[in-house]
């Protein structure tokens, strides 16, 4: 039972387009508090300046305000523990960073960064197991660090990492974890343009904001132990950590640019609705111990615990982002669909024709099953949308010939009596005419979808008819027939 007011934040550093497991990461910690009536906090953590790109931040409040992870606080909303742009808070870091020099926690580095390439380099011809520094500066006296600043020699500020010792931490999804201090490097605190390393700076901010979890992805795990140092040193209580499992491309390696979309903008812009993005993405590695698929964002927060979040990694498969996203479109309204429709068409080659509502959700209603984005119902039935212009070669060979002209000809002239047809009277007119001439439907079935839509496949034929209308359906039978003779 969590008895303290539960606050999470995510804190993405502004390098570029939101990664999908960065979403990930925003989503778990957005589940974990809303399912424990605690805060969700935004903190761009924006320290490394030579990876910023300019409009990143914009981009990420817009698209979690596009998938609906509503924030607290955070650098657009007001709260108590601003500013939430770790660029802003320098002077905060500083003051923690001089307690830990006072202490004998931290100490100032001088060395060239001549003198850390050489130093790497003797390492590896060691064959050391990791590059670390080797304290050269930790000694200096006073008087050599005082000459030094009155030189203008750069410096940074490094923790001072006690040896032989164990660093032991719960984590709730890894148990517990233990690392030696013999393998930790004493880590950058403050870099030599005055700004903070992730390491202090989101130590810091996690005290002072409050923080009472940390969820963050896997590839953290080995910078826990330098930031549970910090806060032994600084006597702060720590947080709960949780690091999720890593994302995984089918073939089991790490999910990577190289072998497809990453960014969460990538599949905004593809089309995938925001609700089965969520979806998908919650089950990338976690299940609520049932076999359960479909989430609509309110179950996954009555539903999500830490606690049933996996150890290993979670392959990202595709085709079942593409069935979530069906079955999510499927489960809205014709209404709700309506709009998507409209917006899809204002941004495709139909832009300038004029389609009524009731049109449209006619369309809607015959194609619905028959989709799985909003963009298909104008690529998988342009037809409805304008007057075939091509034919599919392979049908023509199968379904055309002489006499499907002839009887297209004969069941024109059949629909042209009808008035204000209903779907019924297309189909009656279509079997009387196979009646007079004693022949299967297929032998005009096949060759009236193909002149009404050009496809071979598509929902029913009839349907098609009654949506496009007589006049409509009159005009293409008589193109196909002067088009395929």
């Amino acid at each position: 039972m969590i008895s303290e007011t539960v606050r999470v934040r995510f804190a993405p550093s502004p390098t570029g387009h939101l990664h999908i497991g960065g979403l990930r990461t925003a989503l778990y910690n957005y589940l974990f508090a809303k399912h424990h009536n605690g805060k969700f906090i935004i903190r761009i953590e924006d320290t490394d300046r030579n990876r910023y790109v300019e409009g990143a931040v914009e981009n990420l409040i817009s698209v979690l305000n596009w998938i609906g992870l509503k924030y607290d606080e955070g650098p657009d909303v007001k709260g108590e523990f601003g500013p939430y742009m770790q660029s802003q808070r320098l002077d905060i870091y500083k003051k923690y960073a001089n307690d830990l020099l006072e202490n004998g926690k931290a100490y100032y580095c001088f060395c060239t960064p001549e003198r850390l390439q050489e130093l790497r380099e003797e390492q590896q011809r060691q064959k050391l197991p990791q590059a670390k520094y080797d304290k050269h500066c930790l000694n200096h006296t006073k008087d050599e660090i005082k000459g030094k600043f009155e030189s203008g020699i750069p410096h940074v500020i490094r923790l001072n990492v006690p040896s032989n010792q164990k660093v032991v931490f719960d984590d709730v999804i890894r148990e517990s974890v233990e690392f030696d201090t013999s393998n930790i490097d004493d880590q950058v605190l403050i870099k030599s343009d005055g700004f903070p390393t992730y390491h202090l700076a989101n130590v810091v901010d996690d005290h002072l904001m409050k923080i009472t979890h940390v969820i963050r992805g896997e590839e953290w795990l080995s910078s826990t132990p330098k930031h549970i140092l910090l806060y032994d040193f600084l006597k702060w209580e720590k947080p709960v950590f949780a690091h999720l499992p890593l994302l995984l491309n089918p073939d089991r390696s790490k999910l990577s640019k190289r072998q497809g979309d990453v960014a969460v903008e990538d599949y905004q812009s593809k089309g995938y609705l925001k609700e089965a993005l969520i979806n998908f993405i919650a089950l990338l590695g976690w299940n609520a111990g049932d076999d359960k698929e479909f989430y609509y964002l309110d179950e996954l927060v009555e539903k999500f615990s830490l606690e049933r979040v996996n150890k290993a990694g979670a392959v990202f498969d595709l085709q079942k982002l593409n069935w979530l996203n069906a079955e999510h479109l499927r489960k809205k309204t014709n209404s709700e669909i309506l709009q998507m429709l409209k917006a899809e068409i204002q941004n495709s080659d139909y832009e300038t024709l004029i389609f009524s509502d009731d049109y449209l959700l006619t369309v809607i209603e015959t194609m619905k099953e028959r989709v799985s984005f909003v963009k298909e119902f104008i690529t998988n039935a342009p037809y409805f949308f304008e007057a075939p212009d091509s034919y599919e070669e392979e049908i023509v060979k199968k379904r055309w010939n002489q006499e499907s002209a002839e009887l297209l000809k004969a069941l024109s002239e059949i629909y042209s009596k009808l008035d204000n047809p209903t779907k019924e009277d297309y189909e009656h007119g279509l079997k009387s005419l196979t009646e007079l001439k004693q022949i299967g439907i297929g032998k005009i079935i096949h060759p009236l979808r193909l002149a009404v839509s050009g496809m071979g496949n598509g929902p029913g034929v009839y349907d098609i008819l009654h949506i496009i209308g007589k006049d409509e359906t009159i005009k293409r039978i008589n193109k196909a027939i002067e088009t395929l003779k």
